[in-house]
């Protein structure tokens, strides 16, 4: 109750001893014991009484009351811990719940072009090298031995 250790305790009734002398102390002792029994009972009433009153002015129904209005179920916030939850679930590159049917005629044709530029990202076609692109790219680098050879050594 007051967090008093032995060590407190010992310096305490090596105080007492002191100051009370040593004939009195076990009469102080048991007077102090006294006391606090007292104190402890007085206590004890007091809450017990403090609960019955609770008790008749209807303080219990009004906590129950106040719990079951703060009970997320009733409130709603379960569908919102729902949407939450397939929230942290989703992955990015799965397709979607939504179905096709559902999408309006502009989302459909957006997301037909979407799948078709991603296709062709994916797999572009293959060109062969026409006369100008090979007239404009660069000459591959000179090994030692074509210089040797260019310069006429």
């Amino acid at each position: 109750m007051f967090d008093i250790g032995w060590t407190e305790l010992l310096v305490i009734g090596l105080v007492a001893l002191i100051v009370v002398g040593p004939k009195d102390l076990p009469g102080m002792f048991r007077a102090l014991g006294k006391f606090t029994a007292k104190a402890s009972r007085m206590a004890r009433d007091f809450q017990r009484a403090m609960e019955e009153a609770a008790d008749e002015s209807g303080v219990k129904d009004a906590a129950s009351s106040l719990k079951g209005m703060t009970n997320p179920r009733k409130m709603g916030l379960d569908a919102l811990k729902d949407a939450a939850d397939k929230f942290d679930k989703w992955e990015p590159g799965k397709t979607s719940d939504v179905k096709p049917s559902e999408m309006d005629a502009d989302r459909q044709a957006f997301a037909d072009k979407l799948s078709g530029k991603s296709a062709e990202k994916a797999d572009p076609p293959e060109a062969a090298p026409t006369t100008a692109d090979t007239a404009d790219a660069p000459e591959p680098p000179k090994t030692p031995a074509q210089h040797a050879k260019d310069s006429g050594a």
